[in-house]
């Protein structure tokens, strides 16, 4: 809302500053997003009279005219079109300045000038005009034009939140500002204008939920023509709305000034009594800005005994409006319920003054104090007379304010400080609340303005807000830690995710809910838990495994070019089991393109299963868990069946890595090879606790051997044989050289195994390490029928 400081500060005028006054505003809620001058920066303008106009003698479009300042009479050359002797304008003699301009003396076409008549975007006013600024007749001649306009003011732009309804007008603002600042609001004088006639019109409540007070008044023989007066034109115009004509002006003050939306219709355009019901399906209504609606059965809508005449609390008709042949008026000030036109207005495209005040909440108290005030300034603007007032209620209907128990303990509880009992009251009773003493507190009953308040916290709110923000002490919060217990044997989830970027991943954080087709490609066994509610069709189950949103990533850098991407995610899978839902931390990746960066001294050769694979073991290397961790050949409905291996640990499944199989990438659209792993993390086993012990100080012994054994038997089974049988003295053992091809049979493969002893305390001799050796090749053959490779 936008509000002039001046006019509010006719109601009520805090010793305050400008800035200091958007401050406080700000501070208590009512948040201050723009403060800007209602003029432009000027000098040496004064109330002038125009005495006598005659032609240019060279130019069919200037004026010359005499012009009265006060002190002198001037003459000036004049091109605007409504220039005339005995009106009265804005003039700038020589040496005022204007924005971008400085009046001098000047020939004009042969003819000098000693000024300029100043129309209202000269002096900053308007952005546009036509003509020059016309001044009541009675504009005291050679008064400084900005103070008789009152031009040294600010337009104060608020942020209103919705549920402070209360605030959109100038008497809602005014009685914040005195609330604030302990002062009295200075209501402005009018009495209740007793009628002159006795006509009415019958008004009929058919949606008495949604419109429960209804009031309305005819005004007969306004003279519709007649000026809006300058002060009222400019304090609209302050607050960001346009002149149109007398009335409308009327009751867009009324709405500034009260804060109760009004409508006037033309009593001859009607058609017997007044009807608030709701609309009829596909019942047509032009609006006053020209459109065509097709209206609802849900839209409230004010009707004659015959059509729609207005969209309740939105736009009047064009068909009812008043124009310039208006004699006769129909007056209206309602009450809608704030539920029956929410959303209404942005159903249809609409956005008004009255819809934005009516879907907040509008004073149901307020519609016969408004209809008076308005009544007056129209019969004092336009002239007319008028009936009597028309007062339609169903009390029954109107909301019920009802006493909300405030408790002192409370209070200190909330906001940490002792309010003392005088000050509680003060302050509820400042904001018009009815305060009644009560037990340990109070009895609260919110006014008919406010309809944020109907709990026990709205009441300390408010006490907050009025209290001061910047008057509660502060203090550094203070609390009692402990330092949680941190397992040696099990490095922390970030530290996992540190060696992965470590390594070159990068993490991602996907969406728990997946498409179902989507999340069958990879768990195909899987029921998921379906969502009630789900976001879209997209996303409506939960996910049992995490590779589904990982792959929607991967597509997505992929459509845009990136061709190397390593992506790992952190999170929960959601298995439905027998005792409900089970939710099991996880830790899934998806990789692919090449090995490292491309760049001329990097290897140009793509990623294989054996990167991820050496991957993942450093990651139970960090663990101390790599001598528990097995790679078993597997299969899974997602994986290349000659590339899948399950992660076993201590007889259980931790996991799986392995190459995306070749169907499921094609009917996903993606560029391979592609691998995937994921593991879980609440099954790692716990790591070997590190130990320290004496460097021996005795020289290692290496032996090397290379065996040829079976495509089927596994390298790890191999390796575990040697350290079984190697002895306590074995420090390393290890893969060195995998061989299949020319001189191997087609079934076989050439393992080269590397063995390090070393003894704590002395020397090892060459029988012992030869002993240690053929207990190895002993083993192997027995086990494996491996043969010894020459």
């Amino acid at each position: 809302m936008q509000f002039s400081e001046k006019w509010l500060r006719e109601w009520v005028n805090p010793a305050l500053d400008t800035e200091a006054f958007g401050h406080q505003l700000t501070m208590a809620g009512l948040e201050v997003d723009a403060i800007e001058p209602v003029a432009a920066a000027f000098t040496n303008i004064f109330v002038g009279e125009v005495l006598e106009v005659v032609q240019h003698p060279d130019a069919d479009k200037l004026r010359v005219t005499k012009v009265n300042t006060g002190t002198e009479t001037l003459q000036i050359v004049c091109g605007a079109a409504n220039v005339r002797a005995g009106l009265r304008v804005p003039v700038a003699i020589v040496g005022a300045e204007l924005p971008g301009l400085k009046i001098k003396q000047a020939k004009l076409r042969g003819v000098e000038s000693f000024g300029m008549l100043c129309s209202a975007q000269e002096l900053g006013l308007v952005a546009s005009a036509d003509g020059l600024l016309e001044l009541p007749a009675d504009a005291p001649v050679g008064t400084n034009i900005r103070e008789y306009l009152g031009l040294d003011d600010f337009a104060i732009e608020l942020g209103i939140t919705p549920n402070r309804g209360d605030c959109l007008s100038i008497r809602g603002l005014a009685r914040e500002a005195g609330v604030l600042n302990k002062l009295s609001v200075q209501l402005p004088q009018f009495t209740a204008v007793k009628a002159t006639h006795d006509e009415v019109l019958a008004v009929t409540l058919q949606a008495a939920d949604a419109c429960p007070n209804y009031v309305g008044r005819v005004i007969r023989g306004v003279n519709a023509k007649a000026e809006t007066p300058l002060w009222m034109v400019e304090k609209l115009r302050r607050c960001g709305v346009r002149s149109i004509s007398p009335v409308v002006d009327v009751t867009n003050y009324v709405l500034l000034e009260l804060g109760q939306p009004m409508h006037a219709f033309d009593k001859a355009k009607l058609a017997g009594g007044i009807v608030v019901r709701q609309a009829n399906e596909g019942e047509k209504l032009e609006l006053l800005d020209g459109q065509t609606v097709t209206l609802r059965a849900d839209t409230l809508v004010i009707a004659d005994s015959q059509k729609a005449l207005a969209m309740a609390g939105i736009m009047g008709g064009q068909g009812s409006a008043v124009g310039d042949d208006t004699s006769d008026i129909f007056l209206e000030s309602a009450f809608f319920a704030p539920l029956s036109v929410a959303g209404k207005a942005r159903s249809y495209g609409l956005h008004t003054d009255s819809s934005h005040r009516f879907e907040r909440g509008v004073d149901f108290g307020l519609q016969l104090e408004a209809i008076e005030r308005a009544t007056g300034l129209i019969l004092s603007i336009c002239g007319g007379e008028p009936g009597p007032v028309t007062v339609v209620s169903e009390l029954a209907h109107l909301p019920q304010r009802q006493p909300i128990t405030l408790r002192a303990a409370r209070i200190s509880q909330l906001l940490g400080i002792e309010l003392p009992a005088s000050e509680v009251e003060d302050i509820l009773s400042r904001l018009g609340l009815k305060v009644e003493k009560s037990g340990q507190g109070w009895q609260v009953t919110p006014p008919s303005w406010r309809f944020d308040i109907s709990i026990e916290v709205d009441l300390i709110e408010e006490l907050a807000r009025i209290h001061g923000y910047d008057n509660f002490p502060s203090s550094v919060p203070q609390a009692a830690l402990r330092l949680s217990p941190q397992s040696e044997t099990r490095p922390g989830e970030g530290r996992l995710k540190r060696l992965l970027v470590d390594l070159g991943w990068q993490e991602a954080i996907t969406m728990s809910f997946v498409e179902p087709g989507l999340l069958a490609k990879f768990d195909p066994a899987a029921k998921p838990l379906a969502l009630a509610n789900p976001i879209s069709a997209d996303l409506s189950v939960m996910r049992t495994t995490l590779w589904a949103g990982l792959i929607k990533a991967l597509q997505y850098n992929q459509n845009r070019q990136q061709g190397r991407v390593r992506l790992f995610e952190t999170g929960l899978r959601f298995v439905p089991g027998k005792d409900g839902l089970v939710q099991e931390r996880m830790l899934s990746g998806v990789a692919c393109g090449s090995l490292a960066q491309e760049l001329w001294s990097n290897s140009k050769n793509a990623i294989d299963f054996f990167d991820i694979k050496g991957n993942i073991e450093s990651l139970f290397a960090l663990l101390g868990a790599s001598d528990r961790v097995a790679y078993k050949a597997a299969e899974h409905p997602a994986l290349h069946p000659g590339q899948t291996a399950e992660i076993v640990t201590e007889g259980r499944q931790l996991g799986w890595v392995g190459r995306m199989h070749p169907r499921l990438l094609d009917d996903l659209g993606l560029t391979g090879p592609v691998y995937l792993f994921e593991i879980c993390l609440d099954a790692l086993p716990d790591g070997t606790l590190p130990a320290a012990r004496e460097l021996s100080r005795f020289p290692e012994v290496r032996r090397d051997i290379a065996v040829l054994a079976g495509r089927t038997v596994p390298a790890d089974a191999i390796l575990a044989a040697v350290r079984e049988a190697a002895g306590s003295e074995l420090k390393d053992c290890r893969l060195f050289d995998v061989y299949a091809g020319q001189g191997v049979a087609d079934d076989k493969r050439s393992l080269a195994i590397g063995m390090v002893w070393q003894h704590p305390e002395r020397t090892l001799q060459e029988d012992e390490v030869q002993g240690r050796v053929e207990a190895v090749i002993n083993l192997l053959k027995t086990r494996f029928g491996v043969v010894l490779r020459d």
